[in-house]
């Protein structure tokens, strides 16, 4: 296996914790583990939130003020609408997404009790007029795109047995483990999920290397893991509104399409704007600066459809400063791919932006 500058067991075990928006606990415990020798401090907070604390250096950490940096916990999953009286499973989703998003499959069912394994289903190919849902789908019949009415869990088990398993509505459903292992696609690395455990772990890489540095940054660092960032970003809200500092920085994943300029193959992302606000200005140039002084080549945009935990912050008022940087992907809500330097060059973008005083003034 390759050195990819970042440790990659680390990310696949984040890749195989199951994270839905509101119930994020096993990739918390993760970045718990991970987290904890490289900060001053670490708790979660009443949103769900976990948040680590890097004390500036004492001579400056008065004057120099804190920097929150957020990257996501939540990934996009399904809700529980209805369990039909055959013990099926009708869905809403949990984030921006559609079946094809993701493909027919298996998917674990995260019950009170236990979690279950079972079947994104659509129905037989082959059928009639009679199967109107099913018919409706068919590129060569309705054209119809897919969407959640016409999908439905094949559980295999009756409506007793799933209420005993603690599975009804409300009952959180992921892509089943098994469709959650790292592939290497040449220099590249595919998965579901990176969006956003790979930039989850280039926040940990992040905290490393900075804490093995000679001199602590400027000023306190917050390392701000959220909850639900996928239905609005409202754990990235009150750790905004509720943590010190004027400054929320985000962390995503960044598409890559020719409409932005951007390629999967190159630099970090910076992003100018998105659907929700205007990032500073000043916080995205010095981005860009530090990613060309490391010769990254780093990739500026203006971007379309897209929202994260600092846009969010900032349109609501929760946060003064914004500045979002995006790890390139392709196929973002999909099968999403990465550069094998990916992490890694965030992290080293990340360690140079908050070492330096004049991004947090």
């Amino acid at each position: 296996m390759a050195d990819d500058g970042f440790p990659r067991a680390l990310l696949q075990d984040l890749l195989s914790a199951y994270g839905p928006c509101g119930q994020e606990d096993a990739v918390r415990a993760v970045c718990r583990r991970e987290l904890e020798p490289y900060v001053d401090g670490l708790w979660t907070d009443a949103a769900g939130n976990l948040v680590g604390l890097l004390r500036g250096a004492p001579e400056s950490a008065d004057h120099v003020p804190p920097t929150r940096v957020m990257a996501h916990m939540d990934e996009l999953a399904m809700l529980v609408k209805r369990v039909e009286p055959d013990g099926t499973l009708a869905l809403t989703p949990l984030g921006t997404m559609y079946p094809a998003n993701f493909g027919l499959g298996p998917v674990a069912m995260l019950g009170e009790r236990e979690t279950l394994c079972g079947v994104l289903a659509l129905g037989s190919e082959h059928t009639t007029a009679e199967s109107p849902r099913i018919w409706a789908t068919k590129p060569d019949q309705g054209d119809k795109a897919l969407d959640w009415p016409d999908v439905y869990v094949f559980t295999g088990r009756t409506p007793d047995k799933l209420r005993d398993a603690g599975i009804g509505i409300g009952t959180r459903v992921c892509i089943d483990r098994s469709k959650r292992t790292l592939v290497e696609v040449g220099d590249y690395l595919g998965c579901y999920f990176m969006d956003d455990r790979a930039v989850v772990t280039a926040l940990l890489q992040t905290a490393r290397l900075l804490h093995g540095r000679d001199h602590r940054p400027p000023g306190d660092t917050y390392f701000v893991f959220t909850t639900n960032e996928e239905i609005g970003g409202s754990g990235g809200s009150y750790a905004s509104r509720t943590l010190p500092g004027d400054l929320t920085l985000a962390l995503e994943v960044g598409p890559t399409e020719q409409e932005y300029g951007t390629r999967v193959g190159g630099g970090p992302v910076v992003a100018y704007s998105d659907a929700q606000c205007v990032y500073d200005k000043d916080v995205a140039d010095r981005l860009v600066q530090i990613g060309e002084k490391l010769g990254l080549d780093p990739q500026p945009a203006v971007l379309g459809a897209f929202e994260s935990d600092a846009s969010h912050a900032k349109s609501n008022g929760q946060s003064p400063r914004a500045g979002l940087l995006c790890m390139p992907t392709l196929s973002t809500h999909g099968y999403e791919v990465i550069a094998r330097t990916a992490v890694r060059a965030m992290a080293d973008v990340l360690v140079e932006f908050l070492a330096d005083d004049r991004t947090r003034r």
